[in-house]
């Protein structure tokens, strides 16, 4: 349900848009003028969208709409107007405005433009919420040289309206990159638009992607504004777009190239512009190969490729993670003042964390809640952590062979010890024979 007000000095179109949307379930109150609309909100009203009339005694539209951004900027101001004013209205949009209307009005397009401004501020919200988040970006900071390395690329790739494919592990971090691409870029100030493709049934993906008319099929009792039309203007990010089902691949492909498409079930063209990312934690080559995804697809989506490295490959930043998730979760659960035991910043250090920041996280998190004293310990871990050889889990793309596991094992030894010596005790070996290690491997 949404708060609507109705503002115009003819009382049968006041009536007649109320009952209207007050039969569809939304709270609605009417004003006959500018000024009583602007009581209204003073008086502490809050409205999600206003649709007012262009030619009005005492306040016009365009004056209603600029005192609206000034109390109200989150409120969605829709016009009315008669064929000639147009013009006017096409102005007041440049000026904030969502959309016009052209009167006499047609209810059914009323209730689309309506739907669509609903759809838009939903969105806008969510966005809000990620501009807090990713204003702060903590899993961005990094004391890794790959890590860094991957952002001054995502940044100059930022800089462009190429399509970018995120690869990588699950947990690795790509939906974070992904949003910190758009707060780069020259779409910063549009919405971003996520759409996981693993979450959606294969039967609704085409309409959540582009939309359908009403009547296109069982179920579509109204139009409904499909995920890219929405990032008009902004990003749409696609997760796991392996998940696409290959029928649907054709269409999404034809929106690459001319960027255009029709909703289902619809007949007209639908121009959007919107900046594509994609993500998978697949090989999306291989996938080609194997059949299940399209090569000329993949190739169009492939422009830049960004890979997001593991937590095992990064491990220079596994504590500072821990330590912003840790104090992320005794906020949220209310646990002040916790803190890790050495036990259990030497297991964090040691393991390899094949579900990887996500698991980080979900691992500190569930360590809070369980924990009894002031002090988290090793009782509070999963077994996994502290005896990873009891877990079966292990990431699929890991390079297993023995030296890469030296490397990495020495790697975090080399992290977790005080001093050289103490990591060569740690590890068996005499302090000469690690420092010819930690030469071949590059670790200075």
């Amino acid at each position: 349900m949404a708060r609507l007000l109705i503002v115009d000095d003819e009382e049968n179109i006041r009536e007649l848009l109320g009952r209207y949307f007050t039969m569809n379930d939304h709270e609605v109150r009417v004003a006959a003028n500018g000024n009583e609309a602007l009581q209204l909100i003073n008086a502490g009203n809050a409205f999600d969208i206003v649709i007012t009339d262009w030619l009005m005694t005492k306040m016009d539209g365009l004056e209603l709409l600029n005192a609206i951004k000034r109390l109200s900027p989150d409120t969605t101001v829709i016009l009315m107007t008669a064929y000639g004013s147009i013009e006017n209205a096409v102005e007041a949009m440049k000026g904030g405005a969502f959309d016009y209307l052209i009167k006499p009005l047609k209810l059914t397009h009323v209730q689309l433009v309506v739907g669509r401004a609903l759809e838009v501020t939903r969105l806008r919200s969510q966005n809000r919420t990620l501009r807090d988040v990713v204003t702060d970006a903590p899993l961005l900071t990094t004391k890794s040289a790959t890590f860094r390395d991957l952002l001054e690329k995502t940044r100059l790739a930022a800089s462009s309206d190429a399509t970018i494919l995120l690869s990588g592990e699950s947990g690795t971090g790509k939906n974070v990159l992904a949003r910190q691409i758009h707060e780069w870029s020259s779409r910063r100030n549009r919405l971003f638009v996520t759409i996981n493709c693993t979450n959606i049934s294969e039967h609704l993906v085409e309409s959540e992607l582009f939309g359908h008319v009403q009547g296109a099929f069982t179920g579509a009792t109204k139009n409904k504004l499909g995920r890219l039309e929405a990032a008009h203007g902004g990003t749409a990010f696609l997760d796991e777009i392996s998940e696409v089902p290959l029928g649907l691949q054709t269409k999404l492909l034809r929106f690459l190239h001319e960027g255009c498409f029709e909703r289902v079930g619809g007949v007209e063209t639908m121009r959007v512009d919107a900046r594509i990312i994609c993500a998978s934690n697949r090989d999306l080559s291989k996938e080609c190969g194997e059949g299940h995804f399209r090569a000329d697809l993949y190739y169009r989506l492939n422009v830049i490729n960004l890979h997001c490295p593991p937590l095992r490959e990064r491990p220079e930043d596994t504590l500072p993670l821990a330590q912003r998730f840790l104090t992320e979760a005794t906020i949220k659960h209310r646990r002040p003042g916790l803190q890790f035991s050495e036990d259990v910043i030497r297991f964090f250090t040691l393991y390899t964390w094949p579900g990887n920041i996500r698991e980080l996280r979900n691992v500190v998190e569930r360590a809070v809640v369980l924990s009894r004293d002031t002090v988290i310990t090793e009782d509070d871990l999963p077994d996994s952590i502290v005896d990873p050889q009891s877990s079966g889990a292990r990431p699929a793309s890991a390079d297993y062979s023995l030296e890469a596991m030296e490397k990495q094992h020495i790697r975090r030894v080399l992290l977790y010890a005080q001093t050289f010596e103490e990591a060569a005790g740690m590890l068996g070996i005499t302090p000469a024979t690690l420092w010819r290690k930690r030469k071949l491997y590059q670790l200075d």
